[in-house]
């Protein structure tokens, strides 16, 4: 993660972490002891930045990893479970996702990096809803970070999301 982070800053690109790497900096600002190790990186990025994000990348030797796929980067040969994932800023990564990846500008810093901030983040996690997506928001509600509240701020179809992970909080 560092490595790509501080290719995209050389060359002033903005971009935003997201994922369980951007989970674990929330979930850490509350306890740390309560984040997930996890060696997925995923970053946003403004599809018009990708070329530029790429020729950055290739300066410290993280290169695509498929001639289909424009949005996995990493060392020559690594395999895709060990890329950087690129998501797109106003695109849906999966076409099932029901709102698009927020703008990389609704971000905060943290430590060494941006990342996206606590409200995009929870609502592009809501959007997509994968298990990943459900026990990175559990752990939110788990450190106290987001609660039943939160659903204010989002769309009916997201809240409803929010309210089952609160309804069950072991499923």
């Amino acid at each position: 993660m560092q490595r790509a982070i501080r290719a995209l800053e050389l060359a002033e690109i903005h971009y935003a972490v997201i994922g369980d790497q951007a989970i674990a900096h929330w979930v850490a600002s509350v306890d740390e002891s309560a984040t997930r190790n996890t060696p997925d990186v995923d970053i946003l990025l403004h599809r018009t930045d990708l070329d530029r994000a790429a020729t950055a990348f290739a300066r410290t030797d993280l290169v695509r990893l498929s001639a289909e796929r424009d949005d996995l980067f990493g060392e020559p040969g690594a395999k895709s479970r060990d890329a950087v994932r690129i998501a797109f800023c106003g695109e849906k990564s999966r076409q099932q996702d029901l709102a698009p990846a927020p703008d990389v500008l609704e971000t905060v810093q943290a430590r060494g990096f941006w990342v996206l901030n606590l409200a995009a983040l929870v609502g592009l996690g809501l959007a997509s809803f994968r298990l990943e997506d459900r026990v990175n928001l559990r752990d939110l509600l788990d450190v106290g970070l987001i609660d039943a509240s939160w659903k204010a701020r989002y769309p009916d179809e997201l809240a409803a999301r929010l309210q089952e992970l609160i309804d069950t909080p072991d499923g």
